[in-house]
């Protein structure tokens, strides 16, 4: 018996017992299967484990080489709680039919249908609409829902099928309009509801991928990641959203041994951060240029590699919420942890250590007052300089040399105004 969790579907036609619910994940790898994205997308898992069946809403895969579909092969594998069915996106591309069967098939169930047709290229395959004709047709089909990759045109965005392709789909449903409950896609990295020919149309691309600004009414800082959940209620085809918390999947933390050991990673990565980078300033400082940007490379993909051990320890709050967790720890560390310390190293003799501390510290509280102001995150809006020499921050008009240590100006870091 074929105990696999990713379904390659064979046959245009796949009958399901006992399957009352559907969850769907959209978009979890187009923009790459690391460990950073890759968090979302198993915790989009687990949260669809509790209904019957998943289905991916496509771009499994940043592109569509064997080994990417063997990458999201074996994650899902290891994390789905149910059988995951996929329809193909505009990044599953290659060998997708090699890995998960057919473009175009219907899943009938007691209580709905789930019609899947590949429009990855823009455009309905007319095998997929002549399936469509076909199972709604069927007596025994009373509700179905129309998944695809591609949006329709709607009242959102511009990025869509064109008004003809719609036509084409259209036409194939029209003598059964009534038994079409929902339209499903993906493609948008956010996620809207909407009514396009008197049917709702449900768009999620939330599974993984990094939500966009889609337009001035549906920014990124508005939505979550997400999966949308289908289910029976009261003998009609309902839905709801599930919004993924940042710290959506936790197992490989619950693990003592793994986390220790993650927790020991990650430093070691920070640490080749931080002296790649200070080799790099050493070769600026006499004018090696190629060495400058060899280390400064290298202590980037360190950070990199940080962040991806980090993200499976990481247990942040809501976003919106989160700036203000931050404020204690600086607090602390400008009223009593950094000056405890510069009074110790001064007490011993060590000047350096007294400096760092002490500049450290008024930098801090300076860090301190910007997270307070970025409570309000909407109305934040502050241009910030900060010295390279000693990591002071400076707010609003900059000095001509950093009020702690005396560099210059042109010197200043600038972030906020002089890219917003």
């Amino acid at each position: 018996m074929d105990n696999k969790k990713m379904v390659q579907v064979l046959e245009p036609i796949v009958r399901l017992e006992n399957v009352r619910s559907m969850g769907v994940i959209g978009d979890p790898g187009c923009e790459g299967l690391g460990t950073y994205n890759m968090k979302v997308y198993a915790g989009a898992l687990e949260e669809s484990s509790q209904d019957d069946i998943t289905l991916i809403a496509g771009d499994l895969v940043p592109d569509g080489t064997g080994h990417h579909y063997q990458a999201i092969q074996k994650l899902t594998e290891a994390l789905a709680g149910n059988p995951v069915y996929c329809l193909r996106g505009n990044h599953d591309t290659g060998a997708y039919a090699e890995y998960f069967g057919l473009k175009n098939y219907a899943l009938l169930t007691d209580d709905f249908a789930v019609v899947v047709l590949d429009n990855a290229v823009r455009s309905f395959e007319e095998e997929g609409l002549l399936l469509l004709k076909q199972v709604l047709s069927m007596d025994e089909v009373e509700r179905a829902v129309i998944a695809f990759h591609i949006p329709v045109p709607n009242h959102f965005i511009q990025n869509c099928v064109s008004e003809e392709e719609f036509v084409r789909l259209k036409s194939a449903y029209a003598p059964w309009k009534s038994k079409v409950k929902y339209l499903l896609c993906g493609h948008v990295h956010s996620r809207f509801e909407d009514q396009v020919d008197g049917i709702p149309l449900i768009c999620t691309g939330g599974g993984g991928a990094m939500i966009e600004d889609v337009s001035k009414d549906i920014r990124a800082c508005d939505v979550e990641h997400h999966i949308v959940h289908f289910y029976m209620k009261e003998g009609q085809l309902t839905h709801r959203i599930a919004d993924l918390s940042d710290d959506c999947y936790r197992r490989e933390r619950e693990d003592p041994v793994l986390r220790d050991n993650l927790e020991e990673t990650v430093g070691g990565e920070l640490m080749a951060h931080f002296r790649y980078l200070m080799y790099a300033d050493r070769a600026k400082r006499r004018g090696m240029r190629w060495i400058e940007a060899l280390f400064r490379a290298l202590a980037a993909s360190e950070y990199y590699h940080a962040r991806s051990f980090y993200s499976i320890l990481d247990q942040p709050g809501p976003f919106t919420e989160s700036a203000q967790t931050f404020v204690p720890g600086e607090e602390f560390e400008y009223n009593y942890l950094y000056q405890m310390l510069a009074g110790y190293a001064k007490d011993h003799e060590s000047p350096l250590t007294e400096q760092a501390y002490t500049g450290a510290a008024m930098a801090e509280k300076v860090h301190g007052a910007l997270l307070r102001q970025a409570e309000d995150m909407d109305h934040f809006a502050e241009t910030i300089y900060v010295c390279p020499v000693c990591g002071y921050v400076m707010v609003g008009a900059a000095p001509e040399r950093c009020p702690v240590c005396g560099g210059p100006e042109k010197q200043y870091e600038i972030y906020g105004g002089g890219y917003l």
